[in-house]
C-alpha cells in the first residue's frame, strides 16, 4: 500500500465537519506504524498555511511538493485534499505546529528538521522566498525548538543570497574544535543515509531531503577542516 493510499484511507476516517487536527490526534495515537504518513501530511498541511500567509494561493502549490515527493498524477486528488483541508480550516499555523510536534515524541528531533526542510523547498518552488514565508518558517522553528542555529542553516541552504555558517550546518558554536567538527560530522552523515531517514519516519518519496542535507554536511566539514588545516 503506498503512502498516498494510506493517506486517503486516513482522511477517509473523518467524520463530517472534522478537520486535519482530527487526523494529527489519531496519528499520535499510532505514532509508531505512520510516522512516514505523519510527516507527509504535516509538511503538506503547513505548506498550505504557508501559501495563505504569503498570500500566494493563486500559483499550483501540488506542484511545489514535487520538490519534496515524488508525486504522480494519480497521487494528486490526495496531496490536493490535504491542501485543500488546511487551508480552509479556520485553526491557525501555530495550532497545526503544536499538533504535529505532539506527534513525535523527545527522540524525533531529526524529523522536524525534515520536515522544516521540506517547507523551505516548498517556500522556494517559485523562486522567490517571501517575507511573510520567513516569518512564517521561523514561527514554526520556535514551536519545533529548531531555532538558532539550526534555523539559519536550513533558511542558508535554501535561500539564494545567504552563506551558511559552517558551524551551524553542524549545530556546533564557532568555538568547536576539530575533533568536535569532526564527530558533528560524523553524525550528520549518518542520519542523512538514506535507510536512517526512512526509519525515522521520512517518506521514501522524500528521500531527496537527506541527500541534500549529505550535500550540505559534507560541504560544512571540508570548509571547517580547510580553515583549521589552514
Amino acid at each position: 500500500m503506498s503512502i498516498w493510499t494510506r493517506i486517503t484511507a486516513a482522511l477517509s476516517s473523518l467524520a463530517q465537519g472534522e478537520g486535519l487536527t482530527a487526523v494529527f490526534d489519531h496519528l499520535r495515537k499510532n505514532r509508531a506504524p505512520e510516522k512516514s504518513v505523519a510527516f507527509t501530511i504535516a509538511v503538506i498541511a503547513l505548506g498550505a498555511k504557508m501559501a495563505k500567509a504569503d498570500g500566494q494561493v493563486t500559483r499550483d502549490e501540488v506542484s511545489a511538493f514535487r520538490r519534496v515527493f515524488s508525486l504522480s498524477k494519480a497521487d494528486e486528488p490526495a496531496a490536493a485534499r490535504v491542501f485543500n483541508l488546511a487551508r480552509q480550516d479556520v485553526a491557525g499555523f501555530d495550532a497545526y505546529a503544536r499538533k504535529i510536534k505532539a506527534m513525535f515524541g523527545p527522540d524525533d528531533r531529526e524529523v522536524l528538521i525534515d520536515l522544516m526542510d521540506g517547507l523551505f523547498h516548498i517556500a522556494m518552488a517559485d523562486g522567490e522566498f517571501h517575507p511573510a514565508e520567513d516569518h512564517f518558517l521561523e514561527n514554526v522553528a520556535k514551536i519545533f525548538d529548531l531555532h538558532g542555529c539550526c534555523f539559519r542553516a536550513l533558511r542558508a541552504q535554501h535561500v539564494e543570497g545567504t552563506t551558511p555558517d559552517p558551524y551551524d550546518v553542524l549545530g556546533l558554536p564557532p568555538s568547536a574544535d576539530l575533533e568536535l567538527a569532526r564527530n558533528a560530522w560524523r553524525r550528520a552523515v549518518k542520519e542523512s543515509h538514506p535507510d536512517v531517514a526512512i526509519a525515522r519516519g521520512l517518506p521514501p518519496e522524500a528521500i531527496r531531503l537527506a541527500e541534500d542535507r549529505l550535500r550540505a554536511v559534507n560541504a560544512a566539514w571540508e570548509e571547517i577542516s580547510s580553515r583549521q588545516a589552514a
